[in-house]
């Protein structure tokens, strides 16, 4: 990437983490609500080419992709190319990274199988009350909730939804029929029915998969072009980066080529994708109503029918498109901003849900692609978003003849690589706590996930809790007894941390002074100052003393506010402990140590 490009990565990226201006019309302030204008002045015809390049490549890649992940969704396959394109158009003017692609995912897919009961309006009612929920989050800047969710939680959703995913193809990939959608069902009636399995169907999707992994493989190992090449060698290079870079669009075309080609000759082995409605996608409000056979679904039946899919799917939505981008601007050396992130995701599933989209989120897949192409800006959107509308005017009656088992391939291909299986040794090397919250989503994703997500999220905040509650202790032996918090301290922590002082000062014999070493201790409550006001007390009843050191200024500031009897501190450690072994058995409590200077104490209250 040229550095001129880099340039305006990072000049971007200042322009969105500037402090808010006083006005809110001026330009950086519009800038950040519309990062279109931060890059649009500066664009040249070199980006223009780099963008319609990789916004070609997007498009191939996304339409297969979307075909495929509408079968995801349990959907009509035409839903995944009406989730395709709203995400390109609005990202266009609100994205912060060049590189992000919005639109259908495998994991978004899943969940909207989940929640939807495979009937189109829930899935478009629930992509407009997603994205009304991002986008309240995304005005009211909680974007930080996100932080919540650690990453052993994450990976065990991705994984668990990877397996959850590849294993549902397996019916279409064999060419099953009659199979349930549930997981658990879903291996058992596999495994039952797999006697049943359609050679043609199994035979067609195993060379899809090879092929694609093949071209896979090519595309990785592709050397890069450089100009002093000879033009030739050049433009081979550019044959095969192509056709790998468009390998879902190619296997697929292939395989519909193979099946028209057994219709023709009156003899079909493969099960097909059949039709697909011609045309796009009538611009009309979401249906807040369902009319059926059975009679009317209001509204708060349909939210009540969604239940917890209304606060997974948009908050999956929003951490699988924001961990893309971070991840991509990590790498391209540029920042997002996470809040005008959640508005440009919020909006798209507002406005898809008028174009019968159902909920999106950045794809890491055709993100990477799009990177790999070499984009410049945002402006490859409006490439990929105009190839989808003009397959889904002109090319949807040539879909009827893809294969299923194609469809598979390209599915279980793209949700592989999401199965991270090196995640499991590396927090048994770093961390081996992280592995039961890892461990409880994966596991429990298998029965709901939004049951997995709660419960993995629950024991990680348990374990930070636990943290706060008992934080490890730096204990220095010796006539003087040092104790160090070795983090903040908290109010669960205090009457843990005063047995601890009770038990290793005053039980033993002699009792000893003690000294608490307060550098990491940056704030603390009410009830850590009433806990350290008994254990002064404590000190003093048995003849012992207890200093502080090391206190910074809004500590100490607390501290002489409460005005604890007895409450002496010292700058450095060495300070306190010569003090006290001066002072040890010869002078009462009280009198130990010189007072706090009355001009210090009114400077520190002030």
């Amino acid at each position: 990437m040229p550095s001129s490009l880099k340039a305006l990565g990072q000049a971007r990226s200042s322009r969105s983490t500037m402090a808010p201006d006083s006005c809110c019309c001026s330009p950086a302030a519009m800038q950040r609500r519309l990062p279109i204008l931060a890059w649009l002045p500066d664009y040249s015809l070199q980006w223009l080419k780099m963008d319609f390049i990789a916004g070609l490549s997007v498009g191939l890649t996304v339409i297969p992709q979307a075909l495929a992940y509408a079968e995801v969704a349990g959907l009509p396959p035409q839903y995944g190319l009406y989730s395709a394109f709203m995400g390109c158009f609005v990202y266009f003017f609100l994205g912060t990274s060049r590189d992000v692609t919005l639109g259908p995912t495998a994991i978004m897919s899943l969940l909207v199988s989940f929640y939807t009961f495979h009937e189109p309006a829930y899935a478009v009612l629930l992509a407009f009350l997603s994205g009304c929920i991002q986008l309240a989050m995304g005005f009211l800047r909680l974007g930080f909730l996100l932080d919540f969710i650690s990453c052993p939680v994450i990976k065990g959703f991705t994984s668990a939804a990877t397996v959850t995913i590849g294993f549902g193809q397996i019916k279409n990939l064999l060419g099953l029929q009659n199979i349930p959608r549930q997981f658990f069902l879903q291996v058992y009636h596999t495994f039952l029915n797999i006697g049943e399995t359609r050679v043609g169907d199994a035979v067609l999707g195993l060379v899809c998969m090879v092929l694609l992994l093949v071209l896979k493989l090519m595309r990785d190992h592709v050397p890069p072009v450089h100009p002093e090449m000879p033009p030739g060698v050049r433009l081979s290079h550019g044959l095969v980066w192509t056709a790998t870079t468009a390998r879902n669009a190619l296997v697929v075309s292939f395989a519909a080529l193979v099946a028209y080609s057994f219709e023709v000759t009156g003899y079909q082995p493969f099960i097909l994708t059949g039709e697909t409605a011609e045309g796009l996608p009538p611009v009309r409000p979401p249906p807040f109503s369902l009319t059926t056979a059975n009679g009317t679904t209001s509204f708060a039946e349909m939210v009540q029918d969604m239940g917890t899919g209304l606060a997974v799917v948009p908050l999956v939505g929003l951490l699988e498109s924001i961990a893309v981008a971070k991840a991509f601007a990590s790498q391209n050396n540029y920042r997002i901003d996470a809040n005008q992130e959640l508005l440009a995701i919020g909006l798209t599933n507002v406005l898809g849900s008028l174009v019968s989209s159902y909920p999106v989120t950045g794809s890491f897949g055709r993100t990477a692609v799009n990177a790999q192409s070499g984009v410049c800006t945002p402006a490859g959107g409006l490439v990929t978003g105009a190839l989808v509308l003009l397959s889904l005017d002109y090319l949807t009656s040539l879909f009827y003849y893809i294969p299923k088992a194609a469809l598979a391939a390209v599915i279980i291909m793209a949700v592989a690589p999401l199965f991270d299986t090196k995640i499991f040794g590396t927090l048994w090397r770093v961390k081996r706590l992280d592995l039961l919250p890892l461990s409880v989503t994966f596991l429990l994703c298998f029965w709901e996930v939004q049951y997995g997500i709660l419960a993995g999220t629950l024991v990680s905040l348990l374990i930070l809790l636990h943290a706060v509650a008992r934080p490890k202790t730096q204990v220095s032996e010796g006539p003087v007894l040092v104790l160090q918090p070795a983090s903040g301290l908290h109010f669960p922590a205090i009457e843990a941390l005063r047995e601890a002082m009770l038990s290793q000062a005053l039980e033993g014999s002699p009792r000893r002074c003690a000294v608490l070493e307060c550098t990491h201790v940056c704030s603390i409550d009410y009830t850590v100052v009433l806990g350290l006001g008994d254990l002064l007390e404590d000190f003093r009843r048995q003849g012992a003393a207890l200093v502080f050191v090391g206190l910074q200024v809004p500590v100490l500031r607390t501290l002489l506010a409460a005005d604890l009897k007895g409450f002496q501190y010292f700058s450095t450690l060495e300070e306190a402990e010569n003090h006290l072994q001066q002072d040890a058995g010869t002078q009462p409590y009280n009198s130990c140590g010189d007072p706090v200077p009355e001009h210090k104490v009114a400077l520190l209250k002030a």
